[in-house]
C-alpha cells in the first residue's frame, strides 16, 4: 500500500509538472514565467507530497520547477483557517514569504506557543534539518515556499503526520 501511494504521488508530481509548464508557458519564445493571481488560482492542485505537510485541507500548487528533482522550485501552500502543522524538517533549506493571512511560525521539535506572527510580506527561512511548526488563526493563509530540490518532509513525531 505504501509503494502504491508513493507511486501515485510521484506520478501526480510528474503530471502536474508537465501541466503547469504548459499552463504558464507563454510560448516557445518566453524566457521565464509570469503568473497573475488568477492564473495561480487556476493551476492544478498537487497531492500532498515531498515538501508539503500532508495535512488535510491544505492546497498545494507548484509555481515553478519540481520539488522531486534537482534544482530550484517554488510551491504555494493555501492553508485553511484553524490549521496546525506539527514539528517537522526538510532536507533542503527553504525561504518562505507570507502572501496573505496571519501565519504563526516557530522553530523547535515540539509545536508550542513560541511562534512569531507573520502577516503579508513576512519572510522566514526553514534551514535544512531544523524542526519547525506553524498554525493559522481564524483566517486562511497563503505562503510561497522556495528551495532547491529534491525535498522531503519528516515529522519529528511520525504519528503527527497522520493527524
Amino acid at each position: 500500500m505504501i509503494a502504491l501511494r508513493a507511486c501515485l504521488i510521484v506520478s501526480a508530481w510528474l503530471l502536474v509538472d508537465g501541466v503547469a509548464r504548459i499552463a504558464y508557458a507563454g510560448g516557445p519564445n518566453e524566457p521565464g514565467i509570469r503568473l497573475t493571481a488568477q492564473e495561480i488560482a487556476a493551476l492544478p492542485e498537487i497531492i500532498a507530497g515531498p515538501g508539503t505537510s500532508g495535512v488535510a485541507g491544505i492546497r498545494s500548487v507548484i509555481l515553478e520547477g519540481n520539488p522531486l528533482k534537482d534544482g530550484p522550485y517554488t510551491i504555494a501552500l493555501l492553508v485553511p483557517a484553524n490549521t496546525r502543522i506539527a514539528a517537522h524538517t526538510h532536507r533542503d533549506s527553504r525561504s518562505v514569504v507570507v502572501v496573505s493571512g496571519e501565519w504563526s511560525f516557530g522553530y523547535g521539535e515540539t509545536a508550542n506557543d513560541s511562534v512569531k506572527k507573520l502577516g503579508p510580506g513576512g519572510f522566514y527561512t526553514e534551514p535544512s534539518g531544523v524542526a519547525h511548526f506553524a498554525r493559522t488563526g481564524d483566517k486562511p493563509v497563503t505562503v510561497y515556499i522556495s528551495g532547491a530540490g529534491p525535498t522531503d518532509t519528516r515529522y519529528v513525531d511520525t504519528a503527527a503526520s497522520t493527524r
